[in-house]
């Protein structure tokens, strides 16, 4: 199995990498340096079997799982983590092990063993996959970051940075102050997992960040025009139906 190692710490790659060498069965072809790399490794090189770590700089091991882009195919996992306290999460998300650092040899071993049969399997490597897509979903942790494409790169943006987001020609942009860069989200997925206290739907296709508005005027039929921080100062009409969901969350508006 073509597998990737995603961990931030250099010797607990190598240590697993050695330990990997007693199983034949298993071809590391990549390791990734933390989150973001594993996401960008994960599409590059398409891995059958992904040793994933969940503590890591930017994106946890969930948030990884959550930003592999719909299109690509889902490895199956296995968590390596020196957190005992994720073991229940990761049950959860229906990972095929959860090992904690510094890895057993003979846990590695169960773990291998049951992603060499489930990968035998395409039925069951599928269902699988799909359990811990699934899981993924199940409430999920708000969103600090997010993962944005440009040019085949891959870019981690702090949400406190992005001035809205809006739907084009069916792919979800965020806009920064220079930038305007797509992500893999839907609107309603970041719109329940983004915070409550900075994101506002102005209307069907855009979400906008309250804290970056600069400028609030009257616009058609009692409702507004969000006048944004961005050097064009972007106005963003507010929809009649999200006129007074707005004046709730502004009072005095």
């Amino acid at each position: 199995m073509r597998s990737l190692i995603a961990d931030d710490e250099a010797d607990s790659r190598a240590r697993l990498i050695r330990m990997l060498g007693s199983h034949p069965e298993i071809t590391v072809i990549g390791e990734a340096l933390d989150g973001l790399d594993a996401v960008e490794k994960i599409e590059k090189l398409k891995p059958d079997l992904l040793f994933l770590d969940i503590e890591m700089p930017g994106l946890t091991g969930f948030d990884v799982l959550r930003s592999i882009p719909p299109e690509l195919p889902v490895p199956l996992v296995i968590f390596v983590t020196g957190y005992d306290q994720h073991a229940l999460a990761a049950f959860d998300a229906n990972a095929l092990a959860y090992l904690l650092k510094p890895v057993e040899p003979e846990r590695l071993a169960i773990a291998v063993e049951r992603a060499r049969r489930l990968d035998a399997s395409t039925g069951e490597r599928e269902e699988e996959k799909e359990r811990i897509l699934r899981a993924t979903r199940v409430a999920p942790e708000a969103l600090r970051h997010i993962v944005c494409r440009k040019h085949g790169r891959y870019l981690l943006v702090p949400v406190d940075q992005i001035l809205w987001f809006q739907v084009q020609d069916g792919i979800v942009r965020a806009k920064t102050v220079g930038d305007s860069l797509w992500v893999n989200y839907q609107l309603a997925e970041l719109e329940s997992r983004l915070p409550l206290d900075l994101f506002f739907r102005a209307r069907r296709e855009v979400l906008v960040n309250l804290s970056l508005v600069k400028e609030i005027r009257p616009y058609f039929r009692s409702s507004f025009l969000l006048v944004m921080s961005d050097t064009a100062s972007t106005e963003i009409a507010v929809s009649e139906r999200q006129a007074r969901p707005l004046r709730q969350r502004l009072p005095g508006l």
